[in-house]
């Protein structure tokens, strides 16, 4: 021990002070590379404060106020709130909107795992098919698919003349107010392709052993469905339920333009945004329409929460199995 510390003491003042001089070396260093971080950041930073917390941040102070985008927001308390229940038109997009996300969502999903299952099998040509079917989900929303989803299903076109063949003579669907909204369930089924992808990668994932052991064990194809297959994607199916809800309560652009953003006829399609639109932009009243927006996060963000918590008694993660 004396002949280190004699080391030490003995030590050139210059190596002493190369010693001293290393960690603030580093702290410099750190400081420099955390400072090019930030500036390469800062386009993102900027765009996030000015585009998304700072429009979210005034929007929740719009919610209580009477603010009509022409005069200077007056503040009003929880009327803005209070006044939804009061509204009509607002219920009837609270039913119009939860009608097509517990139609639409659970249809689009079995469509995607149905076809990945197909797809998941070797064949000749399989990255031509998977193409094919992921191809809807890129321009399922533009507004020109929505027109053209608008004339398929008007009066005596496609859909009015094919049904025809079969003795069911509904008309076409967009004028009707009964079935204008399941045009739209059609529309969203037909954009299955993006949680087809995930459920491929899901199924790829699943032991071929399983299902061997299973075959030898006598199990049918349901059974192998049920008890391996379910079991072992439930990750996968529990995140496209998840994204899939989310994206359903947001749907606003093929609603607007089937219904010749006119939400209906009857308010057969006024879903929860295309109200809030209607009441933000065309009857100027912001403040109603930012507490509708807050009201709808509120909503989503329960929906999620229940989602989390049910999936401790379906969803089965590897680790759980050790």
């Amino acid at each position: 021990m004396g002949t280190a510390v004699t080391l030490v003491k003995d030590a050139p003042p210059a190596a002493r002070k190369t010693r001293s001089a290393a960690p603030a070396d580093r702290k410099r260093r750190g400081r420099r590379e955390n400072l090019a971080g930030y500036l390469f950041m800062s386009p993102w930073i900027a765009g996030f404060l000015l585009l998304t917390a700072g429009p979210m941040v005034a929007s929740l102070y719009f919610a209580f106020t009477d603010y009509n985008l022409f005069n200077s927001p007056k503040w009003i308390g929880f009327d803005n709130f209070t006044r939804m229940f009061d509204d009509p038109r607002w219920q009837k997009s609270v039913e119009v909107t939860a009608k097509y996300v517990v139609i639409g969502t659970p249809l689009k999903l079995l469509l995607a795992l149905g076809v990945a299952m197909l797809l998941a099998q070797s064949r000749r040509g399989q990255a031509l098919y998977r193409a094919a079917f992921y191809a809807p989900s890129l321009i399922g929303a533009s507004v020109s698919v929505g027109f053209v989803w608008r004339s398929l299903f008007s009066d005596g076109a496609v859909v009015d003349r094919t049904q025809s063949l079969f003795g069911m003579h509904v008309g076409g669907w967009v004028g009707d107010p009964d079935w204008i909204l399941y045009s739209l369930v059609a529309l969203t089924v037909w954009q299955f392709g993006a949680p087809m992808v995930i459920f491929l990668a899901g199924l790829k994932q699943v032991p071929r052993e399983l299902y061997e052991a299973a075959e030898m064990d006598g199990a049918g194809p349901f059974r192998r469905f049920w008890s391996i297959t379910l079991p072992m994607i439930s990750p996968v199916l529990f995140f496209n339920v998840l994204l899939e809800t989310v994206h359903s309560f947001q749907i606003f652009g093929s609603a607007y333009v089937v219904s010749n953003s006119q939400c209906g006829p009857a308010d057969a399609t006024l879903v929860y945004t295309c109200y809030l639109y209607q009441q933000g932009f065309k009857n100027a009243q912001m403040g109603f329409a930012s507490a509708m927006a807050w009201m709808l996060l509120l909503a989503v963000a329960l929906v999620t929460a229940v989602l989390f918590w049910s999936q401790k008694k379906w969803v089965h993660y590897e680790e759980d199995v050790r």
